[in-house]
């Protein structure tokens, strides 16, 4: 049964994928001090905020418990939009591949 799903896929390396931006939370601590008050100084449960962001309560919650620590930077930015802060305040920039960290002091300087 796993030969037919072999060849409907083909190998990994053959598969394309488009290359999405990736980034990496700061501080899970830093995430829940924030939702405890937000931009408008209300308090943002997981729930809502993951409802306000569209992604599932475990994404946010694992987030704030460091079980995650990456995720798309589109989402990034949506999170760190409906608490009110800049992204770069909850989130660092990374590549796909390899999780590889860009070094921002490089990129603002050029």
């Amino acid at each position: 049964m796993l030969k037919p799903f072999r060849k409907l896929n083909g190998t990994f390396s053959e598969v394309k994928m488009d290359k999405v931006p990736m980034c990496r939370l700061v501080s899970g601590d830093l995430l829940r001090t924030l939702m405890k008050r937000t931009g408008t100084g209300a308090r943002i449960t997981v729930r809502d905020l993951a409802a306000a962001v569209q992604v599932p309560n475990g994404t946010i919650g694992a987030l704030t418990t460091g079980a995650q620590r990456f995720l798309p930077e589109d989402k990034g930015k949506r999170i760190a939009s409906t608490i009110g802060v800049d992204y770069l305040i909850l989130f660092v920039p990374c590549e796909r591949a390899g999780r590889t960290l860009v070094d921002i002091r490089e990129a603002v300087s050029a």
